[in-house]
């Protein structure tokens, strides 16, 4: 699938505080912990949980939110499909959308129960 302005527009509006609870919600079910996904996002985003939680009080956008992230240097090594979406085929023009994908596709990791090293990439030596 290819994504278009609108879809990148509607990502960039979508506010985060909405959406956290349901990713929380997500892991819960699975026997994952607030925490788990704290550190997945801290991973990415270099948010820890004081920002998270000002992140969500605020209610940011996803704009804003990946904005002032700071996006772990080994986010490229995440890939695959996450919603029909192949990501390392997102264009660059479309950089948000890529990011909260990505985002996406370490929370459906921790949910389907992969190892916490698995999912916070490194770079092989």
């Amino acid at each position: 699938m290819k994504v278009t302005v609108e879809k990148n527009e509607k990502v960039a509006n979508m506010i985060f505080a909405t959406i956290y609870p349901l990713y929380l919600n997500k892991l819960e079910k699975k026997g994952r912990t607030k925490e788990e996904l704290n550190q997945v996002i801290k991973w990415f985003t270099g948010f820890d949980q004081d920002a998270l939680q000002v992140l969500i009080d605020e209610k940011v956008t996803f704009g804003t939110f990946f904005e002032n992230a700071k996006i772990n240097p080994n986010a490229h090594l995440i890939k695959g499909v996450v919603c029909g979406y192949r990501i390392e085929e997102i264009e660059d023009e479309f950089e948000l959308y890529k990011q909260c994908r990505r985002m996406e596709k370490l929370i459906d990791e921790l949910a389907r129960g992969r190892k916490m090293e698995k999912i916070l990439r490194e770079e092989k030596k």
